[in-house]
């Protein structure tokens, strides 16, 4: 069995000369294999398709995929968006008492999985020429779990609650104050319980457009738990949060689990190896296809996921490992100092921080880690020349590239208008930039996008390619790992430490996925202070004195996996949480 696909958003028509069609050898036959749309675009017969790929090939916007899938894949077909569209093959177990987790790259399903099982989606079962019908969809699953899943989700027996993937949207969606907000949203009176358990009683009386993201964050997820439903979704639940707060949303829902149906798609490796019992990898092709895997421990499924592999199924998804050290490796040679800051103080209204002194060395990847609000993007700032410290001064007679931690599409164009602009002859004739950066990013598919309609990842993905193209000493990277999905976070992580290394550049990093941290620093500058109140920094330190100071100030402890190394969240309370404490030694274990 093939499948023929369009990616729509890429399809040109008016670019192109319909290579599509004109090299297609049945259509030259006279087969009417491929026709055109009232806009121009292609309608490809999969029943008249071989399957050559010419096409595919021969399209100047990367815009058709045909791919060969095996035939027993076509009973397993859920949903599909019209002809030529994607499909999504298979769906997440039913389960009650567990936390399910969906762990895969963006494009390939979760989003539909979670719309298809809240009930948003009524699923076709592959007859899109058709109005979907629940009735349809009960007969198809009679006899299963998801029959009678499907069965209480058409008669109203079972209610859903679903928390979005794009908090940032919600001011333009809700006017007010955060205590109006959630007021509509509480169908059982726990108001007050809910906003206590999620340390919202700050920002109650505070108008929804003035909060942080992370703010943002703990709204949705509040208004979410203070709904009365049966099953719950948490789409991205960790975005923005720092690790403290990820762990206390973690034993919320972990919590909510134990009375209700709980789905939770993350990206947070560390995070969702804390939060899920049991883990759905989907795969597939972006944009065309999706495939829900069987159910793993969830151990299982982040190892199978860095590995690429899933044994199983016998299926390869990756062709490259994601690897982790006990002891982040550091070249042997003398360090020569290239930013170098003494005592700073930088003073507002109602925040203050103060950083101590420190050094960023010629070709170091320094990574920053701390509680929200402790002065983080402030001491960015102030290395990128944005922020004047109230008292002090950086050594700054360096060149910087700055990303910051809000990315603003004010850009009216294509994005690769937007890289010519912006980089001139780096985008153009630097062949280094071209497969270090532009490929593994994947930003060729994007090229004839316009920036205003980019996703949030794939906004961040332009942003952090914008920023390691220019010409710097040093780059400023404030959470570049944000609404990434955990495939490239480690490909994002893996580009910024090799152009660090192969140009001999420096880099500071802020981010709170553990994981992404791991892999991309030498070094560890720590924030610690009173959020929204003061906030202090030190270092940088040595990895693992880094990483121990800052875990010591979260009380948090992570363990080494024995097969992948990669780290792994303590229970608090248990036994290795409480002997690698009283070692003092919290992260390198």
């Amino acid at each position: 069995m093939h499948i023929a696909v369009l990616l729509r958003d890429r399809c040109q028509p008016k670019k192109c000369g319909r290579e599509c069609h004109s090299f297609c050898p049945v259509a030259r036959q006279g087969v009417k294999v491929i026709e055109f749309d009232a806009d121009g675009k292609p309608v490809i017969s999969e029943e008249l398709c071989v399957g050559c790929g010419i096409c595919v090939h021969k399209c100047p916007f990367d815009a058709i995929k045909i791919i060969g899938l095996p035939e027993e894949l076509r009973e397993d077909l859920v949903h599909q968006y019209g002809e030529n569209g994607f499909r999504l093959y298979r769906l997440p177990a039913v389960k009650s008492g567990k936390v399910i987790g969906l762990l895969g790259a963006n494009g390939v399903g979760k989003t539909t999985a979670i719309s298809v099982l809240s009930g948003i989606v009524i699923p076709n079962l592959g007859d899109y020429g058709h109005p979907p019908s629940w009735d349809r969809v009960v007969e198809r699953y009679a006899g299963t779990v998801h029959g009678e899943y499907f069965s209480r989700l058409r008669d109203g027996e079972m209610r859903a609650a679903l928390k979005p993937q794009y908090v940032d949207r919600i001011p333009r969606l809700f006017k007010g104050r955060v205590r109006d907000l959630l007021r509509k949203a509480d169908e059982g009176g726990r108001l007050d319980e809910v906003t206590a358990i999620m340390g919202l009683d700050r920002v109650l009386d505070r108008d929804v457009g003035n909060l942080s993201g992370g703010e943002l964050q703990k709204v949705a997820i509040a208004a979410t738990l203070l709904k009365d439903a049966d099953v719950y979704f948490f789409d991205e639940p960790s975005s923005y949060l720092d690790i403290k707060e990820r762990l206390r949303i973690s034993t919320v829902i972990k919590d909510l689990s134990e009375r209700k149906n709980v789905y939770v798609v993350e990206h947070d490796l560390a995070i969702l190896d804390f939060l899920a019992d049991e883990v759905h990898i989907l795969y597939g092709s972006e944009g065309a296809y999706g495939i829900v895997s069987q159910p793993k421990s969830v151990r299982h499924a982040i190892n199978s996921f860095l590995e690429g592999y899933l044994r199983e199924e016998n299926i390869r998804f990756r062709d490259w490992k994601i690897e982790f050290t006990e002891h982040p490796p550091r070249a042997e040679v003398d360090r020569v100092p290239l930013v170098s800051w003494a005592y700073l103080e930088k003073r507002y209204e109602h925040f203050a921080l103060s950083v101590h002194p420190g050094t960023i060395h010629v070709g170091e990847v320094v990574g920053v880690v701390g509680e929200n609000a402790t002065g983080k993007t402030t001491f960015v700032k102030m290395l990128a020349g944005v922020v004047e410290p109230t008292k002090g001064a950086v050594d700054m007679s360096v060149k910087v590239s700055y990303k910051p931690q809000y990315i603003k599409p004010d850009f009216e164009g294509t994005v690769e208008e937007l890289l010519i602009t912006a980089l001139r002859e780096t985008y153009v004739e630097d062949n280094f930039f071209r497969v270090e950066v532009f490929h593994p990013l994947s930003l060729k598919p994007l090229l004839n996008k316009e920036v205003q309609d980019l996703s949030g990842g794939e906004l961040q993905r332009v942003a952090v390619a914008l920023c390691l193209g220019r010409e710097a000493d040093i780059y400023l990277l404030d959470e570049p790992s944000a609404y990434l999905d955990a495939n490239q976070r480690m490909v994002t992580a893996r580009v910024i430490r090799r152009v660090m290394e192969k140009r001999g550049k420096s880099a500071l990093v802020v981010d709170h996925d553990v994981y992404f941290i791991d892999i991309i620093s030498d070094s560890i500058m720590v924030f610690s202070g009173e959020p929204g109140v003061r906030g202090e920094a030190r270092g940088p330190f040595e990895m693992r004195e880094g990483m121990n100071e800052f875990l010591r100030t979260m009380d948090i402890t992570f363990r080494r996996d024995g097969e992948t190394k990669r780290p792994r969240i303590n229970k608090p309370g248990s036994y290795t949480d409480r002997e690698q404490k009283r070692r003092g030694e919290y992260y390198y274990a």
